[in-house]
């Protein structure tokens, strides 16, 4: 039950049925002691559903108010203040076992969320802009990297063998605290990011000492004359809030853009296949005690094409690794049963090879440093209400059309590596500005043939 994931799957899919039952039993007793009758079928439901669906909100919450907090506290501060949540949602759910109070989990729940929530905008915001340029993309598949060995740590030690024993649920829920705690004894010896310090703070000197910091004293000058060129170009430009960015017209291809990689990183089916994983397995004859094994199998396969992608995205590009993701994650969709298990692993080699690593990448590339904080919380307020409804609709999905789910998926993943493949250029090795020249041309191009592009001219 890996608590520090925000791309691909929550407590409901990497949850083994025995960590389940055993929340579940400690709500039903936590009930009987309080009112001396067992808890209903319906209102044990209930109770479960909001522990599962509350991660959700909170992650919402947290992408909403994370571009403003990284505007404010600059990128290294708020990643700072935002490990507060994973150490307190770490401490309430811990202690929801011996004061033998479930409503701890759920508050855990929710602050633990927002955590994932603000990380999912800091931490790109903070690892795209020192990174230097010929090593962006590798430098930021860090994310997609910790996020899937997040995935694959919570799925080994919640093995029965470790931690996934009945008493040991309040200590697996309390491991979200580890990463948190080894943010704060490193992150405060790393420097703010310099891009900020120049454009947003207009500090030389700050800027100057973090990347002589970052990039050493003879090799830092190209990064910095980057960076000049954007300052110079976002003289008198406020960062913008959402609502600001929706009416900008410059940038309406690019947040088009944003609203169909995010939407469909959630609505590419990789939810559903950690959600029909364990059916698969069942039928594919593997013991109800070792689907936890294979489960783990499916951790370790994202994990290690996450680490692919970081070594091929800055030979390869980003276009050609999203494309050929989504068009493989088509190809793979397990609707013939006969090859489900076989197209549930090559699925997730899929996703995490394209979609599962460039999406955070493109968002950073794709907006200048005054749009990128609201471009996050556009993205992550997106990618959260995209989770939430995926998880909400697809049981009634998979109920209606079994493995023929798949089917809507596949249509999915082929439409938006078409538009990607028509719309989206190139960024490997460009600036930020060279990026947003590139979006420019292709308005004109769509402005010559008789359209402006898409109408998103309606503030929020």
């Amino acid at each position: 039950m890996n608590e520090n994931t925000t791309n691909s799957q929550d407590v409901s899919m990497t949850a083994t049925p025995s960590e389940i039952k055993s929340v579940q039993s400690f709500i039903n007793q936590t009930w009987t002691d309080r009112y001396s009758t067992e808890i209903s079928h319906e209102m044990l439901t209930l109770f479960w559903s909001i522990i599962v669906s509350i991660f959700t909100i909170g992650g919402l919450v947290g992408a909403s108010v994370g571009g403003t907090l990284a505007i404010r506290f600059g990128r290294k501060g708020t990643l700072l203040f935002n490990n507060c949540f994973a150490i307190l949602a770490a401490l309430l759910m811990g202690l929801s076992s011996p004061s033998g109070a479930f409503e701890l989990i759920i508050i855990g729940r929710f602050l633990i969320g927002v955590n994932a929530g603000i990380a999912i905008c800091a931490q790109p915001l903070y690892i795209g802009e020192i990174a230097p340029r010929a090593l962006r993309g590798a430098m930021a598949m860090g994310t997609s990297v910790f996020i899937t060995g997040g995935i694959l740590t919570g799925q080994v030690i919640g093995l029965k063998e470790l931690l996934g024993k009945e008493e040991y649920w309040p200590i697996l829920l309390s491991t979200t605290c580890i990463p948190a705690v080894l943010q704060l004894l490193t992150l405060p010896w790393f420097p703010e990011s310099p891009r900020y310090l120049l454009i947003d703070r207009g500090d030389d000197a700050g800027c100057q000492k973090a990347l002589i910091w970052f990039h050493g004293q003879e090799k830092y000058h190209g990064e910095r004359e980057d960076m000049e060129k954007e300052r110079v170009s976002a003289v008198g430009v406020k960062p913008k809030k959402p609502w600001e960015l929706f009416s900008d017209r410059s940038v309406h291809w690019q947040l088009l853009t944003l609203l169909v990689i995010h939407t469909s990183q959630q609505l590419n089916g990789i939810n559903a296949i950690y959600f029909y994983a364990d059916y698969v397995f069942t039928q594919a004859g593997i013991p109800e005690d070792k689907i936890p094994y294979a489960t783990v199998g499916t951790g370790a396969c994202e994990c290690i094409t996450a680490l692919t992608c970081g070594l091929l995205i800055e030979s390869l590009g980003r276009k050609a690794l999203i494309i050929g993701g989504y068009s493989l994650m088509g190809e793979a969709s397990p609707w013939v049963p006969y090859l489900s298990m076989v197209c549930v692993f090559a699925f997730i080699l899929s996703f995490g090879l394209g979609p599962g690593g460039v999406t955070n990448i493109l968002t950073t590339e794709l907006f200048t440093q005054t749009d990128r904080p609201a471009a996050y919380m556009i993205g992550g307020s997106i990618n959260w209400t995209s989770f939430f409804l995926i998880g909400m609709i697809f049981p009634f999905i998979v109920t209606g059309l079994k493995q023929y789910c798949f089917l809507v998926f596949l249509v999915i993943c082929c439409l938006v590596a078409t538009f990607i493949f028509f719309v989206v250029p190139e960024t490997k090795n460009k600036t930020f500005l060279e990026i947003q020249s590139n979006f420019h041309s292709r308005k004109k191009l769509f402005a010559a043939n008789g359209t402006d592009g898409p109408l998103l001219t309606t503030a929020m």
